[in-house]
């Protein structure tokens, strides 16, 4: 029975024959990828993820009721949210809240601008 050798202990040994194999065959900012900048790679690196499908939702507030009260709801009836006015809105990404923002008019139609981005585990759900 053959023992694998510790990798940090082992003698590295020496290839033999003209074609030497060299990891620093290219010096830093050289050779085939020397061009691409570390963005260029991270947006490569995720260009399979570019065209996943993602639901966003922007919440105004919510409100609790009963379904006898949700029947009695009608046009024109006024639901009263748990968020004041001006206070900021949250935008879910997949049900994850991912951002806080304020509700925007863009071309007569509504919108979100970000002023906040919450990262893991700021948010309360």
């Amino acid at each position: 029975m053959s023992e694998t050798p510790d990798p940090e202990t082992a003698a590295v040994a020496e290839p033999t024959g003209s074609s030497e194999l060299k990891l620093d065959e290219f010096a830093a900012g050289e050779g085939p990828l020397a061009e691409t900048s570390d963005e260029d790679k991270i947006a490569t690196d995720l260009a399979p993820v570019f065209d996943v499908p993602v639901n966003i939702s922007a919440v105004l507030g919510r409100a609790s009721m009963s379904v006898a009260q949700l029947l009695q709801l009608g046009q024109g009836s006024v639901l009263e949210l748990d968020r004041k006015v001006g206070e900021a809105i949250d935008i879910y990404v997949n049900n994850r809240l991912v951002a806080r923002g304020e509700v925007v008019i863009v071309d007569e139609r509504l919108g979100v601008t970000m002023t906040e981005i919450i990262k893991d585990g700021d948010g309360q759900a």
